[in-house]
């Protein structure tokens, strides 16, 4: 080996040893099945990781893996990388093919989706509902509306008919505009387990007046069943309103963590990713759209439900600090960070008067 490789016993000390620790899945995303099973790092492809880890891995010495197909991939980028100044960048020999043979395959860097949401299936006992009993309560004309958790594209290419667009941060935020009856079933939605249970159980936790269930399986369970899923933007949440935000921070507060995160300002927020001791991501949770008009300086558009599930999609570095970024109100802020508080994170919460530009910190819009 040099001194930019290391073999699969190495990195599965590392991944034990709760020191930070970025690993990068640098496979093309089609390789990478399942959102980068069975390791479950972030997903970087090949071709990107020059151009984007500064993004990934904020701080240049923190041990980083890279972890590619077998092809060679990861070593000749460590050496690239390793030129232009990163003191502690890896190559994970052999790649995934190695680590599936090497007897470590069962450490992950992240906590797979699917099973962080069962396992708070499990622990609060969230209601689910079969695709057959829906179908069986709509044809009976009951009160009942289906809220798909996915984002804005993912449901654009398919959803259960009739579902409503409202992903999982923005629920708390939406929620009262979409569904003004206390007397409504709601629903939620998703490609399959994971960001259903988890926004179920979210408008549980929050307090919200209705009889909430998740859809067993979403989209999945009811194409198995042999019926046509809807395309298209069919509907989708609505601007939010006072009378939504004010529903929004009232059941917000609600949440069993409520409180429990510090809030912090701007200043601080920079000094803390300027800290050379220790990683912090500034993420913003808003809507992609929200953030392209404007955002904090640094910031990463963070989009909140896309956190709840798997937090590795966005976050690279095991054991950093997170700041997470909304407006004044601090709905979907302090939604994220009731989940995310459950992976070993320190949390703090920046809320910031976007749209009346804070003394200091100009406008930045977002770019490709």
């Amino acid at each position: 080996m040099t001194d930019r490789k290391i073999d699969s016993q190495t990195f599965a000390t590392w991944l034990d040893d709760g020191a930070e620790l970025a690993v990068l899945d640098i496979r093309a995303k089609e390789d990478a099945v399942g959102y980068g099973s069975p390791l479950f790092g972030t997903s970087l492809p090949a071709d990107r990781v020059i151009a984007h880890i500064d993004r990934s891995v904020p701080r240049r010495h923190i041990r980083t893996v890279l972890v590619d197909g077998g092809d060679g991939a990861a070593e000749r980028l460590a050496a690239e990388l390793s030129a232009a100044g990163w003191t502690a960048i890896h190559a994970l020999e052999g790649g995934f093919p190695a680590w599936l043979e090497s007897g470590f395959a069962d450490r992950s860097f992240d906590i797979p989706g699917r099973d962080f949401s069962l396992g708070v299936q499990a622990e609060k006992g969230t209601p689910a509902i079969t695709v057959q009993e829906l179908a069986e309560r709509r044809g009976n004309g009951e009160d009942i509306i289906v809220i798909d958790t996915r984002t804005v594209p993912e449901y654009t290419r398919d959803h259960v008919p009739g579902a409503v667009n409202i992903p999982g941060a923005e629920l708390l935020l939406r929620y009262s505009e979409i569904v003004p009856s206390a007397e409504t079933q709601v629903v939620v939605s998703c490609a399959g387990l994971p960001r259903a249970i988890l926004g179920a159980q979210t408008l549980i936790d929050a307090g919200v007046p209705n009889t909430v269930a998740y859809l067993d399986d979403g989209t999945a369970a009811w194409r198995r069943a042999g019926w046509p899923l809807e395309e298209g933007l069919t509907a989708k949440y609505k601007a939010a309103t006072e009378a939504s935000r004010r529903f929004g921070r009232d059941h917000a507060a609600q949440l069993p963590t409520a409180g429990r995160f510090p809030e912090i300002d701007l200043e601080t927020a920079h000094r803390w990713a300027a800290d050379p001791q220790r990683t912090t991501y500034l993420l913003d949770v808003r809507t992609p759209e929200e953030y392209a008009a404007e955002h904090v300086t640094g910031s990463l558009s963070s989009e909140g439900g896309q956190l709840l599930g798997l937090s590795s999609r966005t976050i690279a570095t095991r054991g950093a600090r997170l700041v997470l970024i909304d407006d004044t109100d601090g709905i979907r802020a302090r939604t994220v960070a009731h989940w995310l508080s459950r992976r070993n994170f320190e949390i703090a919460i920046l809320r910031h008067p976007f749209g009346g530009t804070a003394a200091g910190e100009r406008r930045a819009v977002a770019t490709a």
